[in-house]
């Protein structure tokens, strides 16, 4: 198959974009190595979508740059970056053909039609639409008409593939289907990419390294399981996955938490603040008559292979919620009285923020 593809070096250096009074990005730097996929995660408003434009030359700086292989792409306009789009709406044309729709790029090129017509048909095999080469946008589903969305974007060999919440208007099954599909073909075609969602089971599941971005700053960039296990803000560390945010007071270098004291460094003795704990870094046991740091089941979910516990402390103003392999979860039913235990490498805490 001919569809094998160089991936390119991006450098987005300093990236200022204002709206008025609010700035949307605030001296952005990133950079994405050949063949890189690279996920912006964060809220609504974070800057991420305005990177991606950037980029896409939809939209212009303030000030800083884009650059591509080399080349300052900062005030090309968009139709000569050789970018390939795909958004949350298919944007496929209804009078086209899914073949039609994947040679369209290649037309407006002027590459001739038994070329384009071959080339075309190599992505939709791909993307696993073969038999589906003469089918109308109507006679597809979503995740049908994203993949040819997804191979009209590929086919003009682009050098960056933008990817902009292509995703959030499937149901969940054919999301995560179509999620390893794409990192498959990133993988396989082996060009540059730049995701954005507000999705981080998306983001974490797809990405080479993930960036997390709040008020227009990137936050924290790198590998997935690093942004997870090592936050290096708090923010990162309550946005990248389920947190408890848990009352404590710093002593003498140790934070006093869930009647446990935990070796942690900084900060004034005697102040209080928030322990952040993942509900898998607290472990529970059935309480023993005697013991003093317990808790109550107020409730249990089953999440497949974990089930996750809510518990309540006289000592928190808040619930607790704590998971462990469903397997050993039989025991804690609601209103067991459970003994609980922190993971004290897992301990971050936030000195601004309280319950």
């Amino acid at each position: 198959m001919s569809v094998a593809q160089r991936g390119s070096l991006v450098e987005l250096s300093n990236l200022v974009r204002r709206f008025g009074d609010v700035t949307a990005l605030d001296g952005l730097n990133l950079t994405i190595q050949p063949g890189e996929l690279v996920a912006l995660l964060g809220p609504s408003g974070c800057g991420k979508t305005t990177a991606l434009r950037l980029l896409a030359g939809l939209d212009l700086a303030d000030s800083g740059n884009v650059i591509v292989d080399g080349k300052d792409l900062t005030n090309v306009p968009a139709s000569q970056r050789d970018m390939g789009m795909v958004f949350q709406a298919y944007s496929l044309f209804p009078n086209m053909t899914a073949l039609e729709n994947v040679a369209f790029g290649l037309k407006v090129r002027g590459v001739d039609k038994d070329k384009r017509e071959k080339k075309s048909q190599e992505l939709l095999d791909l993307v696993g639409l073969t038999t589906q080469a003469n089918r109308y946008s109507h006679q597809m589903s979503g995740g049908q008409q994203q993949r040819v969305a997804l191979a009209r974007a590929l086919a003009i060999e682009p050098k960056v593939l933008l990817l902009d919440e292509p995703l959030s208007a499937l149901d969940a099954k054919v999301r995560t289907q179509l999620r390893d599909e794409i990192r498959r073909i990133q993988i396989e075609v082996g060009t540059t990419t730049l995701f954005v969602t507000h999705d981080q089971e998306e983001a974490m599941a797809m990405a080479d390294r993930v960036g997390v971005m709040s008020n227009g700053k990137l936050e924290q960039i790198d590998k997935p399981n690093i942004v997870y296990s090592n936050p290096t803000s708090a923010f990162v560390a309550s946005f990248v996955g389920a947190m408890n945010r848990i009352p404590a007071k710093l002593d003498a270098g140790k934070v006093s938490v869930l009647g446990q004291s935990v070796k942690h460094g900084g900060g004034a003795s005697g102040s209080d603040l928030v322990a952040l704990i993942r509900p898998e870094s607290i472990s529970v046991s059935v309480a023993k008559s005697n013991s003093v740091n317990t808790g109550n089941v107020l409730a249990r979910s089953f999440l497949g292979p974990q089930t996750r516990l809510t518990v309540t402390t006289s000592e928190t103003k808040t619930n607790i919620h704590v998971d462990l392999p469903s397997s050993e979860a039989g025991p804690f039913t609601p209103g067991t009285t459970v003994g609980l235990k922190v993971e004290a490498d897992s301990l971050l805490t936030d000195h601004h923020g309280k319950n």
